[in-house]
């Protein structure tokens, strides 16, 4: 159990964080969904404007855009939310390119190797005419 004096210091140090963060990281003005694109829109307080393929985050692939349009934005503008997709996500992390826990990110990562282009394969070969990928050095 905490004193009424050790919760209001814990109180200010939170607020106190809060505050830093909030200068700090990037917050959000506004979200909306795009049904016609199946991408989140969502405006920064600086003016950016941030367009996120529902695809890539984790719980969204499936969901239907009714569903969809439920996504709403925290106050503060910190993260977004949905009580009917028990979803949560928070901006700087969506910003940084986190989508979703480290195994949906590996997974992402290891699907996007896969994928074939003409540009990948002429890649590929040029670095082949130059003896290939060098071999790992043991320390």
């Amino acid at each position: 159990m905490y004193s009424e004096e050790e919760l209001q210091q814990q109180y200010k140090e939170a607020t106190r964080r809060g505050r830093e963060a909030d200068a700090r990281e990037p917050r959000a003005k506004s979200v909306a969904y795009d049904a016609k694109t199946r991408r989140l829109v969502i405006e920064l307080r600086n003016g950016a404007v941030f367009l996120l393929p529902v695809y890539l985050l984790e719980g969204l692939a499936d969901a239907t855009n009714k569903q969809l349009s439920t996504i709403t934005l925290m106050p503060g503008g910190s993260a977004l939310h949905s009580d009917e997709l028990d979803v949560d996500y928070s901006i700087p992390g969506l910003v940084a390119g986190v989508f979703g826990s480290k195994s949906w990110m590996s997974e992402l990562g290891r699907k996007g190797g896969e994928i074939r282009s003409r540009a990948k394969a002429e890649a590929a070969r040029t670095n082949g005419a130059r003896g290939g990928r060098p071999r790992r050095r043991l320390a």
